[in-house]
């Protein structure tokens, strides 16, 4: 039997910005399958983990994690805004990100 996901795709779009300035303390997050404002309300408040492979080992393991949680809808396509530990780095555009479906509010 395959492994089954615990978490929901979602991938990071870049910062919070406005035409000059960049918010680098907020990310925007698209998430697979989310088109409307109605459907991201179910994700806030969902931890986010961001998971990359580093190059120095620490503990026995390359893979490092920088987690998040998801704060509040941004327009009405179904983009959220997310707060990370640590913000997340401009390397970070494009990659995907594991949105858990914890903590559960139903």
């Amino acid at each position: 039997m395959g492994s089954t996901r615990l978490y929901a795709k979602g991938r990071v779009l870049g910062h919070k910005r406005a035409k000059r300035n960049t918010r680098p303390n907020t990310s925007l997050l698209q998430i697979e399958g989310v088109a409307t404002n109605k459907d991201a309300q179910f994700y806030l408040g969902k931890r986010v983990a961001y998971v990359y492979k580093a190059k120095t080992e620490i503990q026995g393991s390359k893979i490092r994690v920088i987690w998040g949680r998801i704060t509040r809808p941004h327009g009405a396509s179904g983009v959220v805004k997310s707060k990370f530990r640590h913000n997340l780095p401009p390397r970070a555009f494009g990659a995907s990100v594991r949105v858990m479906l914890y903590p559960s509010n139903i």
